[in-house]
């Protein structure tokens, strides 16, 4: 791609993030097939949403403290030392599956693992603005991030592939045991890439870095100083409201895969049919980071993130009506390719605006946002779905939080006011 040849630097940071997110995929896929379609874990609606807020929730917590740790020390040096933990904890996690563990002890080395990686995706974020010129950033998150997404879906059909060929013999458990060690040499292996980037290559520069340290004040502060940039902020909340509505979404699929699609005594079939819906999703993702240049050109930035808020919709009221497979898929497609439109014009939004010393905090802050509402998202569809999954009223609801989002954060009044610019 023009901009791979165009940056040197950047190959490094792609590298380190695609080969973490194809391990990611794959490491998923496992923990899924542990805890989710394993013929005597037949999951509900609570259960369902509890694994997602297992997943998410840690970063949630310890969030506020990366931005310490990504303005003050060499990213490149946290996101490699970041990697060779989370290798070792996977390790941990592999032995506890293999004995069928499922209690409180599997569960904490889980957070940690998922706390780790959003520290890992929010400090290369925060690096990517200095490996690239203003101009590109667009271009260059459609490049980083999506291919990022898209890695994720590989790593989870890899994993469920592999799990598919591996001997029959073998229970379940100790299936997705090895897969999980092959994931650990994959976090290992991303961990050996980020030795290729120079210590101080991808942030923070030495005159940026502050010595205080204060915690949740560091996320604090981080909203401060986005409040002067209330268009960044606004993005940043309508994004938090996209990804909450595809949490609720992906938990209504994988119910409908498992307990509607699909017998409830071959969950191998469920998990097919979701990762298919999944890969599908994936196609969407792509297609809508190809599609974000092209709208930022011809709307500006604003409007497109607008658009892209409010395109999905449709989509989403007609899922309700008819809640079959194909529909599901149809719908996983727009509001997956429209989302990651949203995402990578964000992103760039806020870059843009964001000095580099600020910038580790400020994308702990927008991770924070997001996580808490993808959590949310997750709570209210447990509390909406029933176990079948089958629901007219949690389509609509995602649309509807998606139209209140398009006209009132996202609205032209307010949204664009802080910026003349659309590039």
């Amino acid at each position: 791609m023009k901009l791979i040849g165009r940056y040197g630097s950047l190959p490094k940071l792609l590298r380190v993030r695609w080969m973490g997110q194809l391990t990611d995929g794959a490491f998923q896929s496992a923990l899924a097939s542990f805890v989710l379609f394993s013929p005597e874990r037949q999951p509900d609606a609570v259960k369902a949403a509890l694994a997602f807020t297992v997943v998410l929730l840690p970063y949630s917590l310890v969030g506020p403290y990366a931005g310490i740790f990504l303005d003050r020390f060499s990213r490149k040096r946290v996101i490699q030392f970041a990697n060779f933990l989370r290798a070792a904890d996977l390790l941990i996690i592999a032995i506890l599956i293999f004995k069928g563990s499922t209690g409180l002890t599997l569960t904490l080395f889980v957070l940690f693992a998922f706390g780790i990686n959003r520290l890992i995706l929010a400090g290369l974020s925060a690096g990517l603005p200095l490996l690239v010129e203003k101009k590109e950033l667009i271009a260059a998150n459609a490049l980083a991030v999506t291919g990022g997404t898209i890695f994720v879906v590989i790593g989870g059909g890899l994993g469920i592939g592999l799990k598919n060929i591996l001997d029959t013999s073998k229970t379940g458990d100790h299936i997705d045991a090895l897969l999980i060690l092959i994931s650990a040499a994959g976090y290992l292996t991303a961990a050996l890439f980020a030795s290729r980037i120079g210590k101080r290559e991808i942030g923070p520069l030495p005159h940026e870095i502050s010595q205080e340290i204060k915690g949740f004040g560091e996320m604090l502060q981080g909203f401060h100083i986005l409040r002067s940039h209330g268009d960044a902020l606004r993005g940043i909340f309508a994004t938090g409201v996209q990804r909450g509505g595809i949490t609720a979404l992906t938990l209504m699929a994988l119910l409908l895969e498992r307990n509607t699609f699909n017998a409830t005594d071959n969950p191998d079939a469920g998990l097919r049919g979701f990762a298919y819906a999944l890969a599908i999703a994936g196609v969407g993702i792509g297609l809508g980071a190809l599609a974000g240049p092209f709208g930022v050109a011809k709307f500006g930035r604003h409007k497109w993130i607008r658009i892209s808020m409010l395109a999905p919709i449709g989509f989403l009221l007609l899922f309700g009506i008819f809640p079959n497979e194909f529909m599901m898929i149809t719908t996983a497609f727009f509001v997956g390719g429209f989302g990651q439109s949203l995402k990578i014009t964000n992103d760039a939004l806020v870059q843009s605006k964001i000095e580099d010393e600020f910038r580790g905090r400020i994308f702990a802050f927008y991770d924070v946002a997001v996580n808490g509402a993808i959590v949310s998202g997750a709570i209210i569809s447990a509390l909406v779905l029933p176990a079948d999954g089958v629901s007219l009223f949690m389509p609509w609801l995602i649309a509807l939080a998606y139209a209140l989002a398009a006209f009132v954060l996202l609205r032209k009044t307010k949204f664009a006011a802080y910026s003349s610019s659309t590039s």
